[in-house]
């Protein structure tokens, strides 16, 4: 397991009012390079200002590498790869889709970073897709301190891994030194990585967390598809009296299959006495847990199909206070959110019965690819 370092400071930065402007900041004062890690990239306007802000810092001197999943950034058309090539941004992009095995196809990453000169770090679950700017709701968290030299590591060990490829037209910058962060922040935090079914530091965290529980349980995921087990240690935690909640998107969703294969889980959560809120503004994308006062943000959805394929990076934090601050936006979110009542669920409607058993049936043969 990961190790847990002392003296960091960390920003919990909700919606993209508040994440994207710290960023941009960020980039604007970098000196010595940038290093940027994402799944999703797509042409449209948050992209042009993420490409704009990029390149004006390798034109003033500061070494730029953006990674990109092979298959997150298809949508970022070619004048744009141009762009940031022409600019002086080195550009790489992990396990391009190929005619190799499907296995290796399914294997994406799916983390989100973002370091500047050593010295900071952001994580979250953001995107450079328009829908982040007026669509989906999402959190990230800015670390300082010695944190940011284990998001550095995660960066440059797949940055010169053999899974990425590069469309430079000149050689990939060697990059500086690590600078030394020190924050002279009081709080405690760990990075923690998964890669799929080889390395699942992220799972095995949750779980304890969920099954060493004493007050409070909450969990926001967009994507409700847990295994087997954390869905049993989930009901166990509520049983033994933990305040276990679950926060979860309602109509609006990139993908309502999943959540009509998520409900199905819901009649077994609610007997168990957890309590369920579905979201109402917008698709909430945020995936974030708090146990007591220990606390994780990141990418991972903690679904089945992250938890075996995707490479995953959550921000962990111990800390009494950093924790009110995300008790706090939990309980904003559920107050803006539906919470789904057991009698009336017990009573829905047959077509909503058929859904849940339909993509249920699908859920379980992708669940069957591994």
């Amino acid at each position: 397991m990961p190790v847990w370092r002392e003296h960091n400071h960390f920003t919990l930065l909700p919606e993209s009012a508040s994440f994207l402007p710290a960023m941009f900041e960020a980039f604007a004062q970098a000196e010595r390079y940038i290093l940027v890690e994402l799944y999703l990239m797509e042409s449209g306007r948050l992209a042009d200002q993420v490409i704009e802000a990029l390149v004006s810092a390798a034109r003033r001197g500061v070494t730029v590498c953006l990674l990109l999943d092979g298959f997150g950034s298809m949508g970022l058309a070619t004048h744009d790869r141009k762009r940031l090539q022409d600019g002086g941004v080195a550009l790489r992009f992990f396990n391009p889709l190929g005619w190799h095995s499907l296995t290796r196809n399914l294997s994406r990453d799916h983390r989100k970073i973002v370091v500047v000169d050593g010295r900071a770090a952001f994580v979250g679950g953001f995107g450079a897709v328009d829908a982040f700017l007026d669509a989906w709701y999402e959190i990230a968290v800015r670390a300082e301190g010695p944190v940011v030299a284990d998001w550095e590591t995660l960066f440059r060990r797949l940055w010169a891994s053999r899974f990425t490829r590069g469309e430079c037209t000149r050689p990939a910058p060697r990059l500086p030194h690590a600078a030394v962060s020190e924050s002279g922040g009081s709080m405690r935090g760990r990075v923690m990585m998964g890669r799929g079914y080889r390395y699942q530091a992220i799972r095995l965290s949750l779980q304890f967390r969920v099954d060493n529980a004493q007050r409070r349980l909450w969990l926001c995921t967009p994507y409700f598809v847990p295994t087997l087990s954390l869905r049993r240690r989930l009901k166990r935690a509520a049983r033994r009296g933990v305040d276990v909640r679950l926060l979860l998107p309602g109509g609006h969703n990139d993908h309502l299959s999943v959540r009509y294969a998520s409900q199905r889980f819901y009649a077994a959560m609610l007997k168990a006495g957890v309590r369920i809120y579905e979201f109402q503004p917008s698709f909430i994308h945020a995936k974030f847990v708090l146990a007591d006062d220990w606390s994780s943000i990141g990418s991972c959805n903690f679904d089945h199909w992250n938890l075996h394929w995707n490479m995953e990076a959550n921000q962990e934090v111990d800390d009494a206070h950093f924790a009110a601050e995300v008790n706090a936006l939990f309980e904003r979110n559920f107050a803006v959110s539906d919470e789904v009542d057991a009698r009336a669920w017990a009573a829905r409607p047959w077509y909503q019965r058929a859904r849940e058993w339909l993509f249920g049936r699908l859920d379980g043969l992708l669940t069957r690819l591994k």
